[in-house]
Protein backbone atom coordinates (compact mmCIF):
# COMPACT_ATOMS: atom_id res chain seq x y z
CA UNK A 1 0.00 0.00 0.00
CA UNK A 2 1.51 3.78 -0.81
CA UNK A 3 2.58 5.37 2.67
CA UNK A 4 0.10 8.36 2.02
CA UNK A 5 -2.99 5.75 1.97
CA UNK A 6 -2.13 3.92 5.01
CA UNK A 7 -1.30 7.58 6.51
CA UNK A 8 -4.63 8.44 5.76
CA UNK A 9 -6.04 5.18 7.02
CA UNK A 10 -4.13 4.91 10.16
CA UNK A 11 -5.02 9.02 10.81
CA UNK A 12 -8.82 8.09 10.42
CA UNK A 13 -8.43 5.05 12.41
CA UNK A 14 -7.43 6.90 15.76
CA UNK A 15 -9.13 9.84 14.97
CA UNK A 16 -12.94 7.67 14.92
CA UNK A 17 -11.39 5.73 18.02
CA UNK A 18 -10.06 8.47 20.03
CA UNK A 19 -12.70 10.72 19.56
CA UNK A 20 -15.63 8.00 20.21
CA UNK A 21 -14.67 7.95 23.46
CA UNK A 22 -15.18 11.25 24.17
CA UNK A 23 -18.17 10.83 23.28
CA UNK A 24 -19.54 10.16 26.85
CA UNK A 25 -18.52 13.64 28.12
CA UNK A 26 -21.29 15.23 26.57
CA UNK A 27 -23.69 14.81 29.38
CA UNK A 28 -20.79 15.34 31.72
CA UNK A 29 -19.69 18.53 30.64
CA UNK A 30 -23.01 20.48 30.60
CA UNK A 31 -23.77 18.88 34.17
CA UNK A 32 -21.28 17.45 36.40
CA UNK A 33 -18.04 18.62 35.17
CA UNK A 34 -19.48 22.46 35.36
CA UNK A 35 -20.27 21.96 38.90
CA UNK A 36 -16.65 20.91 39.42
CA UNK A 37 -14.03 23.56 41.40
CA UNK A 38 -11.09 23.83 38.61
CA UNK A 39 -7.45 23.88 39.34
CA UNK A 40 -5.34 26.96 38.16
CA UNK A 41 -4.20 27.03 34.40
CA UNK A 42 -7.50 24.84 33.72
CA UNK A 43 -7.96 25.78 29.76
CA UNK A 44 -11.90 26.64 28.32
CA UNK A 45 -13.41 23.57 27.60
CA UNK A 46 -13.09 24.81 23.76
CA UNK A 47 -9.12 23.69 23.87
CA UNK A 48 -10.05 20.15 24.50
CA UNK A 49 -11.45 19.36 21.31
CA UNK A 50 -8.80 20.71 18.81
CA UNK A 51 -5.96 19.49 20.39
CA UNK A 52 -7.35 15.90 21.12
CA UNK A 53 -7.97 15.99 17.15
CA UNK A 54 -4.21 17.42 16.02
CA UNK A 55 -2.60 14.73 19.22
CA UNK A 56 -4.83 11.99 17.41
CA UNK A 57 -3.73 13.29 13.84
CA UNK A 58 0.08 13.04 15.07
CA UNK A 59 -0.14 9.63 16.93
CA UNK A 60 -1.94 8.16 13.59
CA UNK A 61 0.78 9.32 11.17
CA UNK A 62 3.73 7.93 13.96
CA UNK A 63 1.83 5.22 13.78
CA UNK A 64 1.75 4.95 9.78
CA UNK A 65 5.42 5.27 9.75
CA UNK A 66 6.22 2.71 12.20
CA UNK A 67 3.79 0.38 10.10
CA UNK A 68 5.68 1.43 6.70
CA UNK A 69 8.92 -0.65 8.91
CA UNK A 70 10.07 -3.70 8.01
CA UNK A 71 8.50 -5.80 9.95
CA UNK A 72 11.16 -7.24 13.05
CA UNK A 73 11.26 -7.21 17.00
CA UNK A 74 11.56 -3.67 17.69
CA UNK A 75 8.32 -2.64 15.28
CA UNK A 76 6.27 -5.49 17.21
CA UNK A 77 7.15 -3.98 20.48
CA UNK A 78 6.50 -0.94 19.51
CA UNK A 79 3.34 -1.52 18.23
CA UNK A 80 2.47 -3.63 21.59
CA UNK A 81 3.11 -0.14 23.19
CA UNK A 82 1.31 1.70 21.21
CA UNK A 83 -2.08 0.09 21.56
CA UNK A 84 -1.52 -0.56 25.11
CA UNK A 85 -1.00 3.27 25.47
CA UNK A 86 -4.10 4.08 23.39
CA UNK A 87 -6.32 1.52 25.16
CA UNK A 88 -5.30 3.73 28.44
CA UNK A 89 -6.32 6.44 27.23
CA UNK A 90 -9.50 5.60 25.66
CA UNK A 91 -10.10 4.03 29.56
CA UNK A 92 -9.37 7.53 31.22
CA UNK A 93 -12.27 9.76 29.86
CA UNK A 94 -15.01 7.02 30.63
CA UNK A 95 -13.72 6.56 34.25
CA UNK A 96 -13.29 10.48 34.43
CA UNK A 97 -16.30 11.61 33.15
CA UNK A 98 -18.71 8.76 33.22
CA UNK A 99 -17.73 7.11 36.09
CA UNK A 100 -16.40 10.47 38.05
CA UNK A 101 -14.10 8.81 39.64
CA UNK A 102 -11.31 11.23 39.01
CA UNK A 103 -9.27 9.06 41.73
CA UNK A 104 -9.39 5.71 39.54
CA UNK A 105 -8.32 8.38 36.50
CA UNK A 106 -5.01 9.38 38.16
CA UNK A 107 -4.43 5.97 38.25
CA UNK A 108 -5.06 5.59 34.30
CA UNK A 109 -3.71 8.84 33.31
CA UNK A 110 -0.15 8.17 35.76
CA UNK A 111 -0.29 4.23 33.39
CA UNK A 112 -0.70 5.98 30.43
CA UNK A 113 2.36 8.27 30.93
CA UNK A 114 4.59 5.74 31.66
CA UNK A 115 2.84 4.07 28.43
CA UNK A 116 3.19 6.56 26.28
CA UNK A 117 6.97 7.24 27.27
CA UNK A 118 7.78 3.83 26.67
CA UNK A 119 5.35 3.78 23.24
CA UNK A 120 7.65 6.76 21.99
CA UNK A 121 11.33 5.27 23.31
CA UNK A 122 10.47 1.84 21.16
CA UNK A 123 8.83 4.55 18.32
CA UNK A 124 11.98 5.83 18.15
CA UNK A 125 13.97 3.16 17.54
CA UNK A 126 11.85 2.28 14.55
CA UNK A 127 12.17 5.43 12.92
CA UNK A 128 13.36 8.46 14.79
CA UNK A 129 10.53 10.85 13.59
CA UNK A 130 7.96 8.87 14.74
CA UNK A 131 8.98 8.53 18.27
CA UNK A 132 9.09 12.68 18.02
CA UNK A 133 5.65 12.84 16.71
CA UNK A 134 4.56 11.54 20.12
CA UNK A 135 6.59 14.05 22.20
CA UNK A 136 3.23 17.07 22.08
CA UNK A 137 1.25 13.67 23.41
CA UNK A 138 3.38 12.49 25.96
CA UNK A 139 3.60 16.62 27.24
CA UNK A 140 -0.43 17.20 26.77
CA UNK A 141 -1.07 13.84 28.96
CA UNK A 142 1.41 14.96 31.50
CA UNK A 143 -0.54 18.61 32.05
CA UNK A 144 -3.60 16.83 31.79
CA UNK A 145 -2.69 14.54 35.10
CA UNK A 146 -1.79 17.50 36.54
CA UNK A 147 -5.66 18.66 35.86
CA UNK A 148 -6.63 15.37 36.98
CA UNK A 149 -4.80 15.54 40.49
CA UNK A 150 -6.00 19.01 40.93
CA UNK A 151 -9.83 18.31 40.31
CA UNK A 152 -9.34 15.38 42.62
CA UNK A 153 -7.82 17.60 45.49
CA UNK A 154 -10.28 20.68 45.00
CA UNK A 155 -13.26 18.33 44.77
CA UNK A 156 -13.10 15.85 47.56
Amino acid sequence: MIFWKKALLCILLVEVVGNASGLVTFGSIKDWYAMLERPPGTPPNGIFGPVWTLLFGLMGFALALVLSTEIGKDRQIALRWFVIQFLLNLAWTPVFFGWHRMDVALAVIGLLIVAVAFTIRQFGKVHRFAGWLLVPYLLWVGYASYLNAGFLLLNT
